[in-house]
């Protein structure tokens, strides 16, 4: 508990510094010169909001790239969910005619209702039903991972990756601290990422 502590505490304090960030100081040979930054100016929340028009998030963030994707998925869980339905509905309708409640149907629906039995067409009807409403269930899952990614996007809209982004593993040998005291020397191993 006392570790979750000083963790929270250590990250409240370093999120302070990273906020704390607004000022650049630029040295020229005699004077300095403190320029204030700019707000930012794009919003993760604008993102969002675009975003509930399919790949305008996107377009806002300016990955145009994934604007075809966030289309290509919408095509194809509608395409299925459409397909699925008109599958649905014949058999739906194959098995009215075939119990005698409906008469006026398709002809193809007529010609399912002689091909199958009561059986196979509830089976036929239960199985396309299910898979139409799993389409549309995929449909509204795509929409709201769409949301999501441009939110994401974003948020990172202004994240640099610098070139000194490293990782240094060295080994190390500890002889004086509290578990050494107690057991002897110990070995380990540093590590240190700059970003």
């Amino acid at each position: 508990m006392k570790r979750l502590g000083l963790l929270l505490i250590l990250l409240t304090l370093a999120s302070q510094g990273l906020l704390a960030q607004d000022t650049l100081i630029l040295k020229q040979d005699k004077p300095v010169a403190t320029v204030k930054v700019k707000n930012k100016q794009h919003s993760p929340k604008k993102a969002t909001w675009l975003a509930l028009i399919p790949s305008a998030g996107q377009a806002y963030n300016h990955k145009y790239w994934k604007m075809p994707i966030v289309y290509a998925g919408f095509g194809a869980t509608t395409y299925f969910a459409i397909t699925n339905g008109n599958d649905y509905h014949l058999y739906r309708d194959a098995y009215d005619f075939k119990m005698g409640t409906k008469t006026n149907v398709s002809q193809e629906a007529q010609e399912e209702a002689a091909k199958y039995t009561e059986d196979n067409l509830i089976t036929l009807r239960d199985y396309y039903r299910s898979n139409m409403e799993l389409s549309w269930i995929l449909t509204a899952a795509w929409y709201i991972i769409q949301i999501i990614d441009a939110n994401v996007d974003a948020h990172f809209f202004y994240y640099d990756i610098g070139d000194d982004l490293t990782l240094h593993i060295e080994p190390q040998w500890n002889t004086i601290n509290e578990f050494s005291l107690k057991n002897g020397n110990n070995i380990g191993l540093s590590l240190k990422l700059n970003f």
